[in-house]
């Protein structure tokens, strides 16, 4: 049985996992420093979510830009949504306004990398190993 992951499809999940947590983690988990935990308000864990979002966008955008498509247009638009995220965790004072267009970067470099692998059908380059 042969799996395969779709890593576009993985990092889109991932960034929607983490528009939740923004999102929502704050009204259902209010009441976790009553019990002593407090992880709305920890920038370890905020560091933390970003960085795995980070670690599974960048290897599924370097995947399909070597593999496929040779265009640096989806890592571009993740670039930017990651330094809006990190933004969002130093600035807490614009922290929905710099949260919705990093979730946007990111939604859509995921997407651009997933039409133009689609798009390209493995397209070769002279630069191409394979």
């Amino acid at each position: 049985m042969n799996f395969k992951i779709n890593w576009d499809a993985f990092g889109i999940a991932t960034s929607l996992a983490c528009a939740i947590h923004c999102a929502l983690l704050p009204l259902f988990l209010s009441s976790l420093p009553l019990f002593g935990y407090n992880i709305i308000e920890n920038n370890w864990f905020e560091y933390g979510m970003i960085a795995l979002a980070f670690a599974v966008g960048t290897y599924s955008l370097y995947h399909g830009r070597k593999k496929h498509h040779h265009s640096w247009l989806p890592m571009v638009f993740f670039t930017i949504g990651i330094i809006l995220l990190l933004s969002k965790v130093i600035w807490h004072h614009w922290e929905l306004w710099l949260l919705i267009p990093a979730v946007l970067f990111i939604i859509t470099a995921h997407y651009l990398n997933y039409r133009m692998c689609r798009s390209h059908n493995h397209a070769h380059s002279d630069d191409c190993d394979h």
